[in-house]
């Protein structure tokens, strides 16, 4: 028996990415979520999108718990889960655009690398990569708080995992064909950055 699994962030900044997601998807159709973790964003954002088709991925151990979420909420607009995994090859999935909510800082740079890789590939121009969670900037620190989660990442979750700079990003963005167009400052020091192909 899986039980629901709750996230504290989540309920903590649902609101305010759900109002972002509003001001650019409000008139989209289809949006791939990466690393959807518990489910809870889902569940919150598609209430609230109801023209919007959502798809959550996860890595397989998590996919039970999401799916916990979208049948008790009963939304037409949620897809049943798929298992992605940001080093393998991922799902053939339509993707008009792509979220993705505190994993940036969680995997290594090769992860990154992959994620902006099947974006630029996948996403139709226009499309759009949206990705919060919280950045360095010039490579410091944008607050004490980041540099205890980015020790505490390395040191409990991966060494290679680790806040990223935002100008390492927007370098990598552009080489797969992404063009940062939006970044909009978020609750406890997160980011919310907005990337168009």
């Amino acid at each position: 028996m899986v039980n629901k699994p709750v996230a504290e962030a989540c309920l903590r900044n649902q609101q305010p990415i759900a109002e972002i997601l509003q001001q650019y998807l409000g008139d989209q159709r289809c949006l791939l979520e990466i690393g959807s973790g518990t489910g809870q964003h889902a569940v919150y954002c598609a209430e609230r999108l109801p023209q919007l088709q959502w798809q959550p991925t996860e890595l397989a151990g998590n996919i039970a718990g999401i799916d916990l979420w979208r049948r008790d909420a009963g939304l037409d607009n949620i897809l049943p889960p798929l298992i992605l995994d940001l080093d393998q090859p991922w799902p053939q999935v339509a993707a008009d655009n792509i979220f993705t909510a505190n994993t940036v800082h969680f995997v290594s740079q090769a992860s990154v690398d992959n994620l902006f890789a099947q974006a630029g590939q996948r996403l139709p121009v226009k499309g759009l990569l949206m990705i919060y969670g919280p950045f360095n900037q010039g490579h410091q620190y944008t607050s004490e708080g980041n540099r205890g989660l980015d020790q505490w990442l390395k040191t409990s979750v991966n060494p290679q995992a680790g806040i990223k700079d935002i100008g390492d990003i927007t370098t990598l963005a552009a080489v797969n064909n992404l063009t940062l167009i939006a970044r909009h400052t978020m609750p406890a020091n997160n980011l919310m950055l907005v990337f168009r192909r």
